[in-house]
């Protein structure tokens, strides 16, 4: 069977049992009152293989999403909804030892697993934190970049969500949603789990947010980048 059809079977298998793993862990939290856009449910531990696939790099090349950052050595990054920590040690040697990630997660059983992986990659520089719904339990006046990977469509209160985030980013400091792409159907991911850039412009700004910057050299997904004034 040729590489790229065996790829693009994989991806349609991995996006159908994803949809069967969100479709078991929460029913649907209802629709953001600003763009009426529909909130996905949260994936659950029994979906962190999802995150950890190996087409994970392809569909994503999710270094290259870290890449266009820029963060210097020495920053202090929140990974928000860490899960299982893919990204959280990307993020961690990304920064270096003098540098801070708080990988916040509302699910203890993710934070099992990030804990595991933290130990295996021995990594010092690592702050594991146990979030809530609306608030992401971050110390004020502290990160300099606050990361979600696939993250903030699944937040079920997400007006709430980011007034408490916000007072944990240092004045400048910027909120970046990576985000499959809405505006291209042929993107094999269900439809509540896109997002388009009008949509997170209107949402995040609405909290306090100023939209800076999209980078769309993703292969599937929007780097959209916010800084708090």
């Amino acid at each position: 069977m040729p590489t790229i059809r065996r790829l693009t079977l994989a991806s349609t298998f991995l996006a159908a049992t994803a949809a069967a793993v969100f479709a078991q862990t929460g029913a649907q939290t209802g629709t953001h009152p600003h763009t009426g856009r529909r909130i996905a449910p949260v994936m659950g531990v029994q979906g962190a293989e999802w995150l950890d696939r190996a087409e994970r790099e392809m569909e994503e090349d999710p270094d290259r999403a870290i890449d266009v950052l820029k963060l210097p050595k020495g920053a202090t990054v929140a990974d928000i909804g860490a899960g299982s920590g893919y990204m959280t040690i990307k993020l961690a040697k990304k920064v270096g030892p003098q540098g801070r990630v708080f990988a916040t997660d509302i699910q203890a059983g993710m934070l099992d697993l990030l804990n595991k992986r933290i130990a295996k990659a021995k990594l010092a520089n690592v702050t594991p934190v146990l979030g809530a719904v609306d608030d992401p339990k971050l110390p004020a006046d502290t990160i300099d970049l606050a990361l979600m990977v696939d993250v903030y469509h699944e937040l079920s209160q997400p007006q709430q969500f980011l007034q408490r985030l916000r007072p944990a980013l240092k004045s400048g400091g910027r909120l970046v949603l990576v985000e499959y792409r809405k505006e291209d159907p042929d993107i094999p991911i269900r439809p509540e789990h896109k997002m388009s850039v009008a949509e997170a412009k209107t949402e995040v700004e609405a909290e306090g947010f100023t939209l800076t910057r999209t980078v769309e050299d993703l292969p599937r997904q929007h780097v959209i980048i916010f800084t708090r004034p």
